[in-house]
């Protein structure tokens, strides 16, 4: 009887194996596409500190969503974000700001200590994402601090891409789309490049300081001398 029932156990168990894998499909792993971003040449080019760089809260996950027609959004059952999309979009806006203003000295916020920006960019990122009959969507804003903490320029951008359907394709037009991002934005920071430098104010010299009143009457006084008068009158005889 023992012997009959092996054969139905592992013959039920190499079924229940197949079907595990039919179910269990791998899951492809994407990220941002940085395109093809200029090396900067210039060690002493124009300081950006950019950021922070603040995206929505539904973005701020490894489910890659997609956009549905009636604008509600599903998790990708085939695809999913490889790591951080937040850390994706700082460093592709990172080499593409750098590239396009040909300078080294673009850094991401919290800057290092001792290092001083002509300008400073703070960064919102409301809506990334598509669907497969959606286009891929981008809107942002950004606010450009200059070295005096004055704003010189706010924008709200509004970005859209077209794409082929597949996720591939969609995670492809999100990448183009933070892309252009970077090239209008750099093209706001590069007026700022030759800003005067902030003048010192001139040093008043130091006030001599002055007793107080209290201690002026508190001094000796000295009395002035006066000529005695008498009423004595000398004879002579």
């Amino acid at each position: 009887m023992t012997a009959l029932r092996l054969p139905f156990i592992l013959m039920l168990a190499g079924v229940l194996g197949l079907a595990g894998c039919s179910v269990h499909q791998p899951v492809s792993l994407y990220q941002l596409d940085s395109g093809n971003p200029v090396q900067p040449a210039q060690s002493a080019g124009m300081a950006v500190l950019l950021g922070p760089v603040t995206i929505a809260d539904y973005l701020q996950r490894e489910t890659l969503l997609q956009r549905q027609p009636d604008g509600s959004l599903q998790a990708s059952t085939d695809g999913r974000w490889a790591g951080s999309l937040s850390s994706d979009i700082d460093q592709l806006l990172l080499r593409q700001v750098s590239g396009h203003l040909d300078s080294q000295r673009v850094v991401l916020a919290p800057a290092t200590l001792g290092f001083t920006p002509d300008v400073q960019v703070l960064l919102t990122i409301t809506r990334l994402d598509s669907g497969e009959s959606q286009p891929a969507i981008l809107d942002a804003q950004w606010r450009l601090i200059d070295r005096r903490g004055q704003v010189r320029d706010n924008r709200i951008i509004h970005l859209q891409e077209q794409h082929a359907g597949g996720t591939a394709a969609q995670v492809q037009a999100q990448g183009v789309l933070l892309q252009k991002l970077a090239e209008q934005l750099s093209v706001a920071l590069k007026p700022l490049a030759n800003q005067p430098p902030i003048a010192e104010a001139p040093k008043k010299p130091a006030a001599k300081p002055v007793a107080p009143a209290a201690e002026k009457d508190k001094q000796p006084k000295i009395p002035m001398a006066s000529p005695i008068r008498t009423d004595m009158e000398v004879f002579r005889f």
